[in-house]
């Protein structure tokens, strides 16, 4: 099972290369797609990210919807087809496309956060609001991880 933990900050080229962390990269060796897939967060200003095999666990999920319902292809369209396949290059690198960097803010610094299964790239500067608000947000709510199953 893919893993995603920590948060990496890297730069980003004018060209809009940025190198995804080796820990992300380690993660997903062996995957059928040798990259990550981006498409835009529906909550935060921040890009979401995941391994292929997770876009294939996503896709099953889907089919819980009635095929054809305006709930599935809204889900459909805002997550499949917004996405994009960034191939890694020789050096570990994705070219972020124009449009999701304006999305996310990301210029200069793109900040890697792992998620567990999945993980996010925003902006550092606006990250730093983020980890602020989910601290004070667990804090504030109580909240915990649910019990797991018994093995």
């Amino acid at each position: 099972m893919t893993l995603f933990l920590s948060t990496h900050i890297n730069k980003v080229d004018k060209k809009g290369r940025v190198s995804v962390p080796a820990q992300f990269r380690d993660q997903l060796a062996g995957e059928h797609f040798n990259g990550v897939v981006l498409f835009r967060s529906h909550t935060q200003p921040a890009l979401e990210g995941f391994a292929w095999s997770y876009m294939q666990e996503i896709s099953r999920r889907l089919e819980n919807f009635d095929l054809f319902s305006e709930a599935q292809d809204d889900l459909a369209m805002t997550v499949f087809g917004d996405s994009v396949q960034l191939a890694f290059d020789g050096e570990g690198r994705i070219v972020l496309p124009v449009e999701l960097m304006e999305f996310a803010g990301v210029v200069e610094r793109a900040a890697f956060v792992g998620l567990g299964q999945k993980f996010q790239i925003w902006d550092a500067d606006i990250l730093s609001r983020r980890r602020e608000d989910a601290r004070r947000n667990v804090r504030d709510k109580g909240l915990t991880l649910p019990k797991g199953d018994a093995a």
